[in-house]
């Protein structure tokens, strides 16, 4: 398996927070530096918005005390990436964008997210970035 670095989207995170088996892999591969994946300051921020909200951790085996703990661990592993250029207009979910521009300015190979449908349908095409489900990426890999 070879290191690749990756950009891995807050509902990757969440998902590993909530126990989900490739999230999960996804995020400890990362922790044990499988991946490197890349971080900017927007998905940080989104990050750290989505850990403080309580409805999506009801059933969650890690306290929010736990899920802070988690972060900081996984923030060791990445690489802090500036974004300095926004390449517009891109997806239909304006909301997304930044994943586009933080794997472009961090050269990642990957996109590990759960909403593929719209990293898909961009308008502007970077074919060295692939977007990945969790099980995708782990599949290619560990190929």
């Amino acid at each position: 398996m070879r290191n690749m670095l990756i950009v891995v989207d807050t509902n990757v995170f969440v998902g590993a927070c909530l126990g989900l088996g490739a999230s999960n892999a996804v995020v400890g591969d990362c922790i044990r530096g499988l991946h490197t994946p890349v971080m900017g300051t927007t998905l940080l921020t989104e990050y750290e918005d989505v850990l403080g909200r309580d409805a999506p951790f009801r059933k969650c085996r890690l306290d929010a005390a736990e899920r802070d703990e988690l972060l900081d661990i996984f923030l060791a592993a990445c690489r802090w990436t500036p974004i300095y250029f926004g390449w517009r207009p891109n997806l239909a979910d304006e909301g997304d964008n930044h994943l586009i521009e933080l794997a472009v300015a961090g050269h990642a190979s990957h996109i590990v997210s759960r909403n593929l449908r719209d990293l898909q349908r961009a308008e502007l095409q970077f074919p060295e970035i692939r977007a990945a489900t969790p099980e995708q990426f782990l599949k290619e890999a560990r190929s």
